[in-house]
């Protein structure tokens, strides 16, 4: 049966709270999701909250959330909505809110045979930029998102609230470049680099699967020798005056090309 908290003091909530910083994630191993769509769509992958605030329970998804996150040994809560702005820090918060286990983001629990198609994002500072990464994958069939080197965190709110729920269905693993590439060479996988400083169209080479898109950083892009080491160095063409697309765009465009060449091969 949920119980309800009305003080800002309760230490659940300050916990909640807490979890807007990236010490306080680190060190607890939660993270905070918001909103009745991207908890549903956690709730249809499988993974349940161990804690659950809420402040209107009238629709029957949120009826179900509650029910499954209680038989499941998590705790509902009913709260006001001004204690889920104070855990949210938003005007507007969401009428439910959702404390998670973050998951394990080691090499060694990717199946890169699980997918035809990974995304892989070298030292993305943009929290936005992850989450929509990952809800592109989930669109497009990939199998997940490998972050390289020093990204920003994929449970971060502003990353979960991107994602769209995609952080729920899609791999995540983090990993210093030299670990990934090791990783990589040792089984199949094309990676495909993606730069300015290429003549290869994106559009020009045939891929291979299990195919590892990989984009660079917003501002210096792929580093030289990262470059190097992919078996194919692609570029989108710029036809107008900007010089280059953002990192989630990119990896949209290419995603949707890889799987587009997969389709018309019948793969």
């Amino acid at each position: 049966m949920p119980r309800a908290i009305t003080a800002f003091s309760n230490p659940l909530v300050k916990q909640a709270r807490g979890l807007r910083d990236k010490k306080n994630r680190r060190r607890e191993g939660l993270f905070l999701a918001e909103g009745l769509r991207i908890l549903t769509e956690a709730r249809e992958a499988g993974v349940l909250p161990q804690l659950l605030f809420y402040s209107d329970a009238a629709h029957p998804l949120l009826h179900r959330l509650i029910d499954e996150t209680e038989a499941q040994g998590g705790e509902a809560i009913e709260t006001s909505a001004d204690i889920l702005h104070k855990i949210s820090g938003k005007e507007n918060p969401q009428t439910v809110l959702g404390i998670y286990r973050a998951f394990d983001t080691s090499l060694r629990q990717i199946d890169r045979n699980a997918a035809p198609l990974w995304i892989v994002a070298q030292a993305l500072r943009d929290p936005g930029n992850i989450g929509t990464i990952l809800r592109t994958g989930d669109a497009a069939g990939a199998g997940g998102l490998i972050l390289v080197d020093e990204c920003a965190d994929p449970f971060s709110v502003e990353a979960v609230r991107a994602s769209m729920g995609a952080l729920f269905t899609q791999r995540i693993a983090a990993a210093p470049w030299a670990e990934f590439l090791g990783w990589l060479r040792d089984g199949e996988g094309e990676l495909v680099g993606t730069s300015l400083e290429t003549d290869i169209d994106y559009q020009q080479p045939t891929y291979r699967k299990p195919a590892f898109i990989l984009v660079g950083n917003e501002q210096a892009g792929l580093p030289a020798d990262y470059a190097a080491a992919c078996d194919v160095v692609v570029k989108i063409p710029m036809l107008g005056r900007a010089d280059s697309l953002n990192a989630a765009v990119a990896a949209a465009v290419m995603a949707y090309e890889v799987v587009n060449q997969f389709r018309r091969r019948g793969l």
